[in-house]
C-alpha cells in the first residue's frame, strides 16, 4: 500500500515539475517578448525623432546657405560659405540618420564588437549578484535606521 502511495506521489511530482518548468519557460518567454516589443518602440521612436529633427535642421540649413551665400555674393567675400561645409556634413548625417543606411551599419558594427571585442562589454566589478545587491540594500537600511534615529 505504501509502495503504490509513494510511486503515485512520485508521479504527481514530476508532472507538478514540468508543469513549473512549462510555466517559467513561457514567463521567460513573454519577458523576452515584452523587451522585445519595448526595445522596437525605443527605436521607432529614435527614428521619428530623427526625421522630424530632419525637418527643422534641414529648413534651418536651406535658408542659412541661401542667406549665406547672398550675402557672400553681395558683398564679394567667400568665406561667408565657410559655414555651409560643416552644417552640410551635419545635413548629411541626420538625413542617413532618418532615411539611410545608418541603422544598419551601427548594427552591423556592434554585431562585430560583440564577436571580437567581448572584453569591452564587460561591465567593472563584473554581472551584479544576488550577494552584492543584498549586501547594498543591507547597508541602506542599516544607513537609513542610523539616519531614522
Amino acid at each position: 500500500m505504501g509502495f503504490l502511495l509513494s510511486k503515485s506521489m512520485d508521479a504527481n511530482f514530476h508532472k507538478q515539475q514540468e508543469f513549473m518548468l512549462h510555466n517559467s519557460r513561457l514567463q521567460l518567454e513573454r519577458q523576452i517578448m515584452m523587451q522585445n516589443q519595448m526595445r522596437e518602440r525605443q527605436m521607432a521612436m529614435q527614428i521619428a525623432w530623427s526625421r522630424e529633427f530632419l525637418k527643422y535642421f534641414g529648413s534651418f540649413f536651406a535658408l542659412a546657405s541661401v542667406g549665406l551665400t547672398a550675402g557672400a555674393l553681395k558683398r564679394r567675400k567667400p568665406a561667408l560659405l565657410a559655414p555651409i561645409i560643416p552644417l552640410s556634413f551635419i545635413y548629411a548625417y541626420q538625413m542617413d540618420s532618418a532615411y539611410g543606411t545608418l541603422l544598419y551599419r551601427m548594427r552591423g558594427e556592434a554585431e562585430s564588437i560583440m564577436e571580437s571585442e567581448r572584453d569591452r562589454l564587460d561591465l567593472p566589478q563584473g554581472l551584479p549578484t544576488f550577494e552584492s545587491i543584498e549586501k547594498a540594500r543591507r547597508a541602506k537600511t542599516g544607513l537609513m535606521s542610523i539616519l531614522e534615529k
